[in-house]
Formats: structure tokens, C-alpha cells, sequence
């Protein structure tokens, strides 16, 4: 027990202090856990060598892992998922498993016979990060936009396909029919045992004690070993029972103050499962390293292959394809989880586990830096892919471009929110201006829904001059600039503006302000009129404490609900 909380207390500082350095460098804490693990384990330091203690922290870390990644688990998003998330996620993950099968028994791996390293990679190169990708879109801002939202989609999707997979694994060695009909019921008994007991006993019992954190806490741990001893004695594992208990709570009225609560719990195991992932790794052979490029390799390309194709015929346009195939290029922590059961399980070698665990590493740290420079590299492969004959939604090829000068009056640059709002209010309005508005964007969606409406829109990147003049900007009277320069690509309102000035010179031009500075850079750029849309919204809310002062907030609410009645946004 002595040497256990020593071998814990030495995991938890090497990881604070790589971590620290990691985050000052802009990397994944992961990795940071990752490489303490090899420097202290029996490959490095031997600072902890115990068999024992590295067993057991790595399965701890990975059942609350799990248990926390099943909270995450959002069904209803599963359910509500469009029609393009669905067939763009059911391409990737089965295109990328079959692939990945193919491509690693070419490479002499097994897939039979008690041996399924093939098959465990096949998965796991089809898995991609949720760490990471929600990390670095939220620090781009760009979670909400049409290539984040189908990439949050995908990984949804993706972690469904875990649990079926988890579901046969434990039966991989005696694959018959009568064995994979018995192991879908135990799935279906212990699914069905946690969705009942979360839906009536749970809600009963988290009521009573909601008031004592403490409690909520080791309530939800306890339901999570529980869960994962009920799986072992239906002859599942440990880390498929925490994975349900985290989903069946996924949906519970006190999910996220519980996900809140052992949120901290989390990344403490999180913390001692990839050091624990590390401290497994042993010092790599040529042959470990090559057998890990050809995995990153794979990955890359196989991203290529099955995501960009398939958005491209679903006319998403060849940004909105390709922006989601650079999203989910790495392997994800389950891609390590995965391994590490199979390991556990006699079903993969040792050389499998350690080349995914040094692909992982190196994967991270270039999707991280495709993604932060994600916007560049569409651009230059939009420009070659052009070039070679490909068509976008603007229906330019190389020689073609779509000279699409709409002659409008009133140019909206831009479509996200505040456009949207535009157009629907001039539709609520019946406002004759709504026949004399002509859009320019490159989101698909809008391109259809605007299309739909009967409203002028052409599809293009407004931060490249040639877009502009082909939309026929120099022939309108009004030019309004609606995105932030937050969401903006390649370009900012201040330079926008510039060019607009440039191409008409007599045009009104409306742009808008994130930052008071902002202001005067705007006009001096040649703005004519810059939107503050902060302080709209503060006078808004002044109107608002006025009303609660005048007891009169329900009447504004009702005011407020009566004008959404009926409105029909591209963007809702």
C-alpha cells in the first residue's frame, strides 16, 4: 500500500509540472501525461516499476474515464442528428474500420485465432479526439460554425460505435451466432437495468441529498462502481459497466450538477490513466517507430478518403468538406483505451499498444497545429483542387469562374446571425428591400436555405477581392459587413472595408465594432455607418430592469414571445 501511494503521488507531480510546461507551449495536457509516464516507468527513471501499481492506476483512471465520457454522451444529439452528420459519421467510422482492417492485415497483422490486432486498429484508427478538437475549435471560435458542428457530430456518432463494439468484444474469441445473441442480451440487461434504475430510483434518492455535494459525489461514484460490478458478473467488463452508468445518467435531471461535481475526480484518474498508458510504453524499436508512422500516415489519409468525398457529394462545398476532415485527424484517448483492453484481454500485442500510443503523441501535436492553421491550408488546396477541374458550389472550375453580379442594391458580406436576423425581419416586415438583397457566403446551408426563400445568394469567401467583384459589388448602393471579426477567415472588417472602399468608392458601407477601438479603425477605413451591437443590447437590458423595477417584466416577455411567433430564420 506504501509503495501504491508513492508510485500515485510520483504520477501526480510529474504530470502538474509537463502539463504546466505543455500548456505554455500550446499542446495537449495528454501528452504531457503521456511522456511523464515513459520518463518515470520502467523505460525511463524507474521512479515507479511496480507491475502491480502501474495495473492498477491505469484501471482506475480508466473506469472513471470512461464513466465521465459516458456522462458526456449526449443521446438526444444522436437522435436529432441531421442527415449529413449522419451519413458523413457512418462514412468515416465504417470506411475508416474497413480501411484500417485492410490496410494493417496488409502489414502481416492478425485477425483471428485469439489474435485481433487488426481488427482493435481498425477501430482505433477510426476514433478521433474529443479533447482535443473541442479544445482547440472553442479557441478558434468555431464550434458553432457548419464544419464544427458536423465534426462534434461525427465524434458523437463515433462514440456510439464504441459502445456497440465494446458490446462483442468480450465474445471476439468465440465469434458464433448463439455466443453474439447472448452477448447483445447481457448488453441489453445491463443497458436496460441502468436506464431504469437512473429514470426512477436515482431521481428519488439525488433529490434527497442535492443539497450535500459530498454526497452527490460519492453517490455518483458509487453508481459507477456498481454499474461496472454488474458488468463483470454478466461476464462484460468493468469499463463497458462504467461507460453505461456514465450514459444512462447522460440524460438524468442532475447530470450535470453530478458531471460538475466529479469533474475534478475526473481529471485527477484521467490524469493517472495516461501517465499510467506512459509508464506501459517501452523504449521504441526502428521497427515500433515505422510501424507508428505507417498509423499516422493511415490516419491522414483515411480522414481524406472517407470525410471529404462524402460532403463533397453531399454539396457542402469544398471548404465545408475539407475543414471537417482536418478536424478529426488524430486518434482519440478511447483509441488508447481501446488497446489497453485488448491488451488486458489477450486479444493485441504489446508492439500494437505501444506504436498507437507514440501515433497518439504525434498525431496531437500536428492536428494541433493543421487545425490552427486549418483556414491556409483549405484555401491553398481549394486553389489546386480548382486547378484540377473540381467544381464548388459556386459552380467555378478553373477556367470558369461563376461571374455572378447580381446588380443588388443592398449586398449583405457575410451571413451568420445577425444577417439572419436581418433577413427575417425584413420578411416579417414584408420590407420591399428584401427584393433588392443579394448575399455573399460559403456556408452551404445558407447558400440552400437563402435559395429556398427565393433571396439572391452567391457562394464565395468574401476576403478574396475576386469573389467580391465577381458578386457584383461595385455595382450596389448599400454593402453591409455582418460578421465578427472573430468568425471572420483570412480577412478582417477593418481590411474588408478597405477593399469594399476600393472596388466601389460611392457605395454606403455598414460594418461592425467588436471593440470600442474599433470604432475609428472602421471609419477611417472608409465606413460609413459602424453597428455597436453591445451597447443595443445594453440599452436593451436597461428597458429590462426598468420593467422588473415596474413590475412589468412578464409584458416584456410576453412581447418577446409574441415577435418569435412564427419567425423562420436560415440561422435559428
Amino acid at each position: 500500500m506504501h509503495d501504491l501511494v508513492f508510485d500515485i503521488a510520483v504520477c501526480t507531480m510529474t504530470a502538474w509540472v509537463l502539463a504546466v510546461a505543455a500548456q505554455a507551449i500550446g499542446q495537449p495536457v495528454i501528452l504531457a501525461y503521456l511522456i511523464g509516464g515513459f520518463a518515470i516507468g520502467p523505460a525511463g527513471l524507474k521512479l515507479v516499476s511496480s507491475q502491480e501499481s502501474i495495473a492498477t492506476i491505469s484501471e482506475l483512471g480508466l473506469i472513471f474515464l470512461l464513466f465521465m465520457i459516458g456522462l458526456e454522451i449526449d443521446l438526444r444529439k444522436i437522435i436529432r442528428s441531421g442527415r449529413v452528420i449522419v451519413v458523413a459519421a457512418v462514412a468515416q467510422i465504417a470506411g475508416c474500420c474497413v480501411l484500417g482492417i485492410l490496410f494493417f492485415r496488409f502489414m502481416g497483422l492478425p485477425i483471428g485465432g485469439g489474435h485481433w490486432d487488426a481488427l482493435y486498429l481498425g477501430v482505433a484508427v477510426a476514433l478521433s479526439s474529443t479533447v482535443i478538437i473541442v479544445k482547440v475549435l472553442y479557441d478558434k471560435r468555431e464550434l458553432d460554425t457548419l464544419p464544427g458542428r458536423v465534426t462534434l457530430g461525427v465524434l458523437v456518432l463515433q462514440d456510439l460505435f464504441v459502445i456497440l463494439f465494446l458490446a462483442i468484444q468480450p465474445s471476439l474469441n468465440d465469434l458464433r451466432a448463439e455466443v453474439l445473441v447472448v452477448s447483445v442480451l447481457r448488453v441489453g440487461v445491463l443497458v436496460a437495468s441502468a436506464l431504469l434504475i437512473s429514470r426512477f430510483v436515482l431521481p428519488v434518492l439525488f433529490f434527497r441529498i442535492a443539497r450535500l455535494p459530498e454526497l452527490v459525489l460519492v453517490g455518483a461514484l458509487a453508481w459507477c462502481l456498481a454499474n461496472g460490478q454488474l458488468a463483470e458478473e454478466l461476464h462484460l467488463s468493468r469499463e463497458m459497466g462504467a461507460l453505461v452508468a456514465g450514459v444512462s445518467l447522460s440524460t438524468f435531471p442532475y447530470a450535470l450538477d453530478v458531471a460538475a461535481k466529479v469533474t475534478s475526480l475526473r481529471d485527477f484518474f484521467v490524469t493517472l490513466f495516461f501517465v499510467g498508458v506512459g509508464m506501459t510504453i517501452p523504449v521504441p524499436s526502428a521497427d515500433v517507430l515505422a510501424f507508428a508512422g505507417a498509423i499516422v500516415a493511415f490516419v491522414i489519409a483515411s480522414r481524406a478518403i472517407t470525410v471529404i468525398p462524402t460532403l463533397y457529394v453531399l454539396r457542402q462545398g469544398l471548404r465545408a468538406s475539407m475543414l471537417p476532415a482536418i478536424n478529426l485527424a488524430q486518434l482519440s484517448e478511447f483509441s488508447l483505451v481501446l488497446l489497453q483492453i485488448g491488451v488486458a484481454a489477450g486479444h493485441v500485442g504489446g508492439i500494437a499498444k505501444t506504436a498507437t500510443s507514440i501515433s497518439f503523441v504525434a498525431l496531437a501535436a500536428l492536428s494541433t497545429f493543421a487545425m490552427g492553421r486549418s483556414d491556409a491550408i483549405v484555401r491553398g488546396s481549394i486553389a489546386v483542387l480548382k486547378r484540377l477541374g473540381a467544381r464548388d458550389l459556386d459552380g467555378s472550375a478553373p477556367e470558369e469562374v461563376a461571374h455572378t453580379g447580381h446588380g443588388a442594391r443592398i449586398m449583405l458580406l457575410g451571413f451568420f446571425r445577425t444577417a439572419s436576423s436581418l433577413v427575417a425581419e425584413l420578411e416579417a416586415r414584408q420590407s420591399a428591400f428584401l427584393n433588392d438583397v443579394a448575399v455573399v457566403d460559403f456556408n452551404p446551408v445558407v447558400h440552400r436555405g437563402l435559395t429556398e426563400r427565393g433571396i439572391k445568394v452567391a457562394y464565395g469567401d468574401i476576403s478574396q477581392p475576386e469573389t467580391l467583384i465577381h458578386a457584383g459589388v461595385r455595382n450596389a448602393e448599400v454593402l453591409i459587413c455582418t460578421v465578427p471579426d472573430f468568425l471572420l477567415k483570412g480577412v478582417t472588417n477593418e481590411r474588408l472595408v478597405r477593399q469594399l472602399r476600393t472596388l466601389n468608392p460611392t457605395a454606403k458601407i455598414l460594418a461592425p465594432a467588436e471593440l470600442m477601438s474599433d470604432v475609428d479603425a472602421l471609419y477611417e477605413a472608409g465606413a460609413d455607418y459602424v453597428t455597436v451591437s453591445r451597447l443595443t443590447e445594453a440599452k436593451h437590458l436597461c428597458e429590462i430592469l426598468e420593467a422588473i423595477e415596474d413590475d412589468l417584466l412578464s409584458s416584456k416577455r410576453d412581447v418577446l414571445t409574441s415577435s418569435l411567433e412564427g419567425r423562420r430564420e436560415v440561422l435559428a
